[in-house]
């Protein structure tokens, strides 16, 4: 596979998951987790077995496919894998569960499909696998994950990867892992260097009026604006539907086919404000994105990063804007400090 050296995230859990412990790891995507995960988990297959031993819990249909194809690559013809995600015919994966699978990368809504269906069983499992554990919590997966969990053997051993480690993520370490180990892995670039990053001090209660004010007043073909919640996804776009902005939405109760239409919308310019949750900080390449506000303060500078990697894509100059109201100073400081002053005050006269 051209592998020569670990990355640091492989060399700090493989160790951990080939002696058997539970491992809960922080690391950005592209940083080398699959394999960190997929090594161990591939040299302990029982290949002779044909019962699901190994399962991986991804977020989307795009990353449990990448995922597949590093566990196919690692295993060998000897190692069978299937692949469940909606979108595809059911048939299809039927068909490849009745020839026997050894590992299963599913989405968690497909896979409770195909457990309702009892065409997976889960009593066999021995390793367990929760890849971007952040984004399938904001995605509102986690009564899915959840009722999976629970038809999983308690003496599995798990393995919980995230690009954020937030009290949530702590919350399902403590309910469904045994005494894990906690490895983190820094971002080895902070920011994006070809990203101009601004700061607005804004009161909350005139946060519309600035979002406005920029659309309309400043030259910003398009942007990608984060909010906290799903709920504060919709009230936003619904006042600035209001007020004539064409808006399209993204965030974990929408459907596929709705999230697919929003941003082909998006894409080709019949709405140039996509708001969004966390769940399009990451996997997500849009390379026509200007401007991405931070309309809601990100929890913590990991997924500051995240979002403001959504523009200046592919070599392209691109703008960032954080609102910043006044129950996020303190959250404010610690970016401050993490990005070395990379942040400048924006020239909006919002108060004068």
């Amino acid at each position: 596979m051209g592998w020569t050296e670990p990355t640091p995230i492989q060399a700090k859990v493989i160790p951990h998951l080939a002696a058997g412990r539970d491992v809960a790891g922080q690391a950005q995507t592209g940083s080398g987790k699959t394999g960190a995960f997929a090594i161990p988990m591939v040299e302990r297959l029982d290949r002779d077995t044909r019962a699901i031993q190994a399962l991986v819990l991804a977020p989307t249909r795009e990353l449990a496919l990448q995922i597949a194809d590093v566990v196919r690559d690692l295993g060998g013809q000897k190692v069978r894998v299937a692949t469940l995600y909606g979108g595809q015919p059911i048939e299809r994966q039927l068909a490849a569960l009745r020839g026997g699978v050894h590992v299963a990368v599913a989405t968690p809504g497909r896979l409770l499909d195909h457990m309702n269906r009892r065409t997976v069983r889960l009593d066999g499992v021995r390793f367990l696998v929760l890849d971007e554990a952040d984004r399938m919590l904001d995605m509102g997966f986690l009564p899915d994950v959840e009722q999976i969990i629970r038809q999983t053997p308690r003496a599995r051993q798990t393995a919980l990867f995230s690009a954020t480690l937030s009290p949530e993520i702590g919350d399902v370490a403590t309910r469904h892992m045994r005494d894990p180990v906690w490895v983190r892995v820094a971002t080895p670039s902070p920011t994006v260097s070809t990203v101009t990053q601004y700061y607005l001090e804004v009161a909350e209660q005139d946060k519309v009026r600035a979002l406005r004010l920029l659309l309309t007043s400043g030259d910003v073909p398009s942007a990608l604006v984060f909010r906290r919640t799903r709920r504060g996804v919709d009230r936003l776009a619904k006042t600035l539907k209001e007020r004539g902005i064409a808006v399209q939405v993204l965030h974990g109760d929408m459907t596929q086919g709705a999230r697919l239409r929003a941003l082909q919308a998006f894409a080709t310019g019949k709405a140039r404000v996509l708001i969004a949750t966390n769940v399009a900080a990451r996997g997500l390449d849009l390379p026509e994105i200007s401007h991405v506000i931070n309309y809601d303060m990100p929890e913590d500078p990991e997924t500051y990063i995240h979002r403001i990697g959504r523009t200046a894509r592919a070599g392209r100059s691109g703008e960032a804007i954080t609102f910043v109201g006044q129950y996020d100073l303190e959250a404010f400081d610690l970016l401050q400090r993490r990005l070395g002053g990379a942040l400048k005050p924006h020239p909006l006269p919002l108060y004068r």
